[in-house]
C-alpha cells in the first residue's frame, strides 16, 4: 500500500472517530479505532490521550505487530495490544474499534451476555454477544480475554469496560459497533418489561451460515 492509500485511511480514522463522539459511542479520551494495513504487519490507531475532536490524519500513529512506532508523533493507544492481537487471530478483520458507548457498557459492568434474541444479531455480529474476562486496561490480560472470547465474531463485551467490535474494514467494523450499542440498549429496556425471548436454534444456525458464507469469501491477505 502506498503513502498516498495510508494517508486516506488515517484521515478515515480521524473522521470515524469524530462520528463515533457525535453518536455517544466515546467521551472525552476513552476508546480507541485501529486499521489493518491490507497485506502488511502494520496497524494505524488512534493516539492515547487526545480528545476525538482533535485527532487529525497526521496524529494516527503506524505500529508493527510487535507495537513498534514506524511512524507518527503521538503515544498510540493502550490498547494496542489488545486490537493486534485481534489481526493477528483474525485474518479476515481489517478494522476494530473499541467504544465506551453507554448501554453496551451498562450489561458489560454486570458481566452479562446478551444471548441472540435478535436477527441482526447473528446476520452482522455472528450470534449473541459474550463477556471476555476481566484484565486491566492494556494489559497482555485483556487482550488475551478479548481474543479469547471474540473467537469469530464481530462484536464483545470487557468486563466492567465497554464493548469491542470488529469488521472487514472500518465501515463495517463502526458500523458494527453503533449496532452493538443498539442491541444493549433494546436489551436492557426489553429486560425490564420481562424476559427476552431468544431466536429459535434453527433460525440462529440458518442466520450463522449466512454469516459466516458472506464473510468468509471476503478474507484479507
Amino acid at each position: 500500500m502506498n503513502k498516498a492509500e495510508v494517508n486516506k485511511l488515517k484521515a478515515s480514522i480521524a473522521e470515524a472517530g469524530r462520528r463515533m463522539l457525535a453518536q455517544g459511542l466515546v467521551s472525552g479520551t476513552a476508546g480507541n479505532i485501529s486499521v489493518r494495513v491490507a497485506g502488511e504487519e502494520r496497524v494505524l490507531i488512534t493516539p492515547s490521550q487526545m480528545g476525538y475532536d482533535r485527532i487529525r490524519a497526521a496524529d494516527i500513529v503506524t505500529l508493527d505487530f510487535e507495537r513498534n512506532v514506524l511512524e507518527g508523533e503521538r503515544k498510540p493507544s493502550i490498547e494496542a495490544g489488545m486490537h493486534i492481537g485481534v489481526y493477528k487471530a483474525r485474518p479476515d478483520v481489517g478494522a476494530v474499534v473499541h467504544t465506551h458507548s453507554v448501554y453496551a457498557s451498562a450489561v458489560a459492568s454486570v458481566r452479562r451476555a446478551i444471548p441472540p434474541f435478535l436477527d441482526e444479531m447473528v446476520l452482522l455480529l455472528g450470534g449473541g454477544i459474550g463477556v471476555a474476562e476481566y484484565g486491566l486496561p492494556g494489559s497482555e490480560e485483556l487482550a488475551r480475554n478479548a481474543v479469547a472470547a471474540l473467537g469469530k465474531k464481530n462484536a464483545v463485551l470487557l468486563a466492567n469496560h465497554g464493548p469491542l467490535c470488529c469488521g472487514k474494514d472500518l465501515e463495517s467494523a463502526l458500523g458494527n459497533a453503533e449496532l452493538v450499542e443498539r442491541v444493549a440498549k433494546i436489551f436492557v429496556l426489553s429486560s425490564l418489561l420481562g424476559n427476552p425471548q431468544n431466536l429459535p436454534p434453527e433460525a440462529v444456525e440458518l442466520e450463522r451460515n449466512i454469516f459466516e458464507m458472506r464473510d468468509s469469501p471476503e478474507r484479507i491477505t
